[in-house]
């Protein structure tokens, strides 16, 4: 029986734990905390960019752009895919994040506080899921090869789409932001970590062979990236901590747009792939990218372009809150109607 990994299983705990270590540390170190977030070049937080970029490098490696080839295979499969993360996906949780953040929330929620928010659910619907695909796909029983494509292109996309997109969206909510700092971003948290990835992946392969890369060298970087990502969090809870603790509903608030986009654009693609006759092994991993986010991603754009202090991080990271039981979820929907 195919079993999630056990850091990757219980994320959402590790992220509970780590915002009660941020929470803890900021109250013991106040305003101490404020020199961290003062070591920055072009915008970019050096500290969290170290960490940001260990947890998005091991992620490039096991992407193999040799599997390009194949591209023709599944055209209609990666057709959709493309569609539903580029032109469907940033577009239906911006209306979420408007509807809810900006209207159902106005009594709750300042007007500067549901910009933050709303900018927030727009970085991590712009930024389709490179990564945790990987165990989606191998957790409901998807085409790996299809997977490894997927994740190829929407890779190269991701380089030129990411930064026009965002800028459009954020335009749309009155928001000014410095392009310099978003290229910068992608530059920094995507070209870089993506030419490693590649120089890593062919340089392995051809020193060690494709199975020891596979067996073990990609498993000891997955604690790597974890570790990471965690010290990441606990980091922007230590400045968030005030924040959460009078206003704890806010979690919630942020999580519900973001949940209900998730089940949506899952359902979405579902009935896209069934209806272009998609085999399962091939329709399950397409819904599955659409649905989850490059979280990292969204969370290290979010830090460069509004601090580590603001509601737009605070919003990327209750969307790492929530990834892993939603999709665990969607996982045994798929399996369920596997057909």
């Amino acid at each position: 029986m195919k079993e999630i990994g056990f850091f990757e299983k219980y994320l959402t705990i590790w992220v509970i734990l780590c915002i009660a270590a941020g929470i803890g540390i900021g109250a013991i170190f106040g305003e101490n905390m404020s020199y961290l977030s003062s070591l920055e070049i072009a915008h970019v937080n050096i500290p969290v960019a170290a960490l940001i970029w260990l947890m998005i490098y091991p992620m490039m490696v096991q992407v193999d752009f040799s599997s390009l080839k194949k591209v023709g295979k599944n055209a209609r499969g990666l057709g959709l895919t493309v569609v539903v993360n580029w032109l469907v996906k940033p577009f239906t949780m911006a209306f979420f994040a408007w509807i809810f953040f900006d209207q159902v929330y106005s009594a709750w929620l300042t007007p500067e506080q549901a910009d933050q928010y709303i900018a927030g659910a727009i970085l991590l619907g712009a930024a389709p899921c490179t990564a945790m695909v990987f165990v989606w796909s191998y957790l409901s029983n998807g085409d790996p090869t299809y997977t490894l494509v997927q994740v190829s292109v929407n890779d190269l996309i991701l380089l030129v789409a990411f930064v026009p997109l965002v800028q459009l969206l954020l335009g749309i909510t009155d928001f000014q932001i410095p392009y310099d700092v978003l290229v910068t971003s992608v530059i920094v948290f995507v070209l870089i970590p993506l030419v490693a990835g590649y120089l890593t992946n062919r340089l392995l392969i051809q020193k060690k062979g494709a199975d020891w890369l596979k067996t073990k060298f990609l498993p000891k970087l997955k604690p790597l990236s974890i570790f990471a990502l965690l010290t990441t969090l606990v980091l922007l809870f230590a400045f968030q901590g005030e924040q959460i603790i009078a206003q704890p509903q806010h979690i919630l608030l942020i999580a519900i747009p973001l949940a209900l986009q998730t089940y949506l654009i899952f359902f979405l693609s579902w009935v896209a792939g069934r209806y272009l006759k998609l085999p399962y092994r091939v329709c399950a991993p397409a819904s599955m990218i659409g649905a989850s986010n490059f979280f990292e991603l969204a969370v290290a754009v979010a830090i460069a372009l509004f601090g580590l202090s603001s509601g737009a991080a605070l919003a990327t990271v209750v969307g790492v809150l929530i990834e892993v039981p939603i999709m665990l979820s969607l996982v045994q929907l798929a399996k369920r109607w596997a057909y």
